[in-house]
């Protein structure tokens, strides 16, 4: 057993083998507050997925981190875990084709940011839990066949301590029993599932729009903090944001919001800058700011929001196979971000911030002796950890933004259509996205990726001016130098100073 790494290898094989039909999950954070029984405070997590064996096989694994785990048990037969469970996998084997797999564990709380994150306030002693999963930290908190190609329906089930309120991916409520219930979700990877649970101050709004068949669409919107900084919450230009991006999205991708409701958590010691976990996507709580700002401050979370926006349908709606394809989706939102804010907020300078910030990053990360093509060979799970660096999301951004200008902005927004239409709630590679391109395009994409996506480094574009006598433009070339010459399409602008 490779400890808690997965190798593209082993996902693939488990690809071949199963699908899975679904998971419920039932999660008791009750032990959140108080004192813990023991060292390391833990909760229970009680999973059940059902799926089918498709290919030839009788054995595989599903993977859970856990201090401890209590019963194990396959199409009512019981497994012993000492024998089945390492610490990082279960072992199971006489899959039948059809298969129910019921896992009962004690799971830990983290304070890395990593699986079910607990903070404790400082200022009040309040407790405030959120997950946080990419790539493969769900199975910190539940039993998962945990590789993004193995999407299913998810129905989560949540005890919480008196007082709380939980948030999943799906709209929920509280039963007369205490338990939060929550709607199942749409087939989506174990990556991008959620859950928040705390004393959290929550505002809402909703957004309504009319589709193209007449039909309206309502998306419920709510926007969290914890307690302590209510006072500093601006929801109202969270919200503005928001709205302005639907529209945008809805208007560019003519697909509907797949996801019910749209919550957006800001939460402390976040890792990251958000995430996009579709209907409950999770922010770091600098966006609330305790003070005046600049508004470079404000584009940056505006920008932000968009990002995470773009993903429900990049990423979320559709999602890639393996972490080779990591950098695809966070260039499409990385681009999509700006674009949108350029084109749907108050920000309409956002493409010279995206020069200024995103692209000089991508420039100095591609001149450094760590930088490495855009589409790198993630071979495993510590792989695919490496890779969240500047290539894979202002580089290929950038990129990005060269391909809407090679293959023309009509084509690769309508290319964008088709992507989702066709692949919707499945999961992809680029060369499916290339493919749709190449339709909408008439353009070799194959060709063009390969130039600018197997390669690393910069090349550099310089002018070359002729005048005549009386200082007028008589011939223009653009020169290109480097060790990859790469095709452009680049507009010239002249100007009379």
């Amino acid at each position: 057993m490779p400890g808690e790494n997965l190798s593209r290898d082993e996902a693939h094989e488990r690809a071949a083998l199963l699908s899975v039909d679904g998971y419920e999950v039932v999660l008791d954070l009750r032990s959140a507050v108080g004192d813990p029984a023991e060292a390391v405070r833990t909760f229970r997590s009680e999973t059940t997925i059902r799926f089918r064996r498709t290919g030839a096989g009788t054995s595989t694994f599903v993977d859970l981190i856990a201090p401890s785990v209590t019963s194990v048990s396959l199409n009512g037969r019981a497994l012993d875990p000492a024998v089945v469970f390492d610490g990082s996998r279960i072992a199971l084997d006489g899959l039948a084709d059809e298969n129910t797999l019921v896992v009962d564990a004690q799971c830990a709380y983290s304070r890395t940011g990593e699986g079910m994150h607990r903070f404790v306030d400082p200022e009040d002693g309040e407790v405030y839990l959120y997950t946080q999963y990419e790539p493969a930290d769900a199975r910190r908190v539940y039993a998962t066949f945990e590789q993004p190609d193995l999407k299913a329906p998810h129905l989560f089930s949540v005890t919480a301590p008196e007082g709380w309120t939980v948030w999943s991916n799906g709209a929920g409520e509280r039963d007369a029993d205490g338990v939060w219930r929550f709607a199942v979700t749409a087939p989506i990877s174990t990556y991008i599932t959620c859950v928040v649970a705390g004393p959290y101050h929550y505002v809402t709004d909703s957004y309504t729009r009319t589709l193209a068949d007449g039909t309206e669409l309502e998306i419920p919107l709510g926007a969290m903090c914890r307690k302590g900084l209510a006072k500093h919450f601006d929801a109202d230009d969270v919200f503005l944001v928001t709205k302005q991006g639907l529209d945008f999205f809805h208007d560019h991708f003519d697909y509907p919001y797949p996801f019910g409701k749209y919550d957006q958590a800001f939460v402390p010691e976040y890792n990251l800058g958000a995430m996009e976990n579709p209907g409950m996507v999770t922010f770091r709580e600098e966006y609330i700011y305790r003070g005046k700002v600049t508004q470079a401050a404000y584009e940056r979370r505006a920008n932000v929001i968009l990002h995470e926006m773009a993903h429900m349908w990049f990423g979320d709606l559709v999602t890639m196979v393996w972490w080779d394809d990591l950098w695809l989706k966070e260039s499409f939102a990385d681009f999509m971000g700006s674009f949108s804010l350029a084109e749907a907020t108050r920000f309409t300078n956002s493409w010279v911030t995206f020069a200024n910030n995103r692209k000089a990053w991508a420039y100095r990360a591609d001149q450094l002796p760590s930088t490495h093509p855009i589409t790198a060979d993630i071979r495993d799970l510590e792989d695919a950890k490496l890779n969240f660096d500047g290539i894979t999301y202002a580089k290929g951004a950038s990129v990005l933004k060269q391909l809407v200008a090679y293959a023309g902005r009509d084509a690769f927004l309508e290319g964008a259509r088709r992507y989702f239409k066709r692949h919707a709630y499945g999961n992809t590679r680029l060369a499916d996205l290339l493919t749709i391109l190449e339709e909408t395009s008439g353009r070799d994409m194959k060709a063009w990726a390969k130039s600018w996506l197997q390669t690393s480094g910069v090349n550099t574009l310089t002018p070359a001016v002729s005048y005549d006598a009386e200082g007028r433009i008589t011939e223009l070339a653009v020169l290109q130098e480097g060790d990859e010459l790469r095709p452009h399409r680049a507009a010239v602008g002249l100007y009379r100073l």
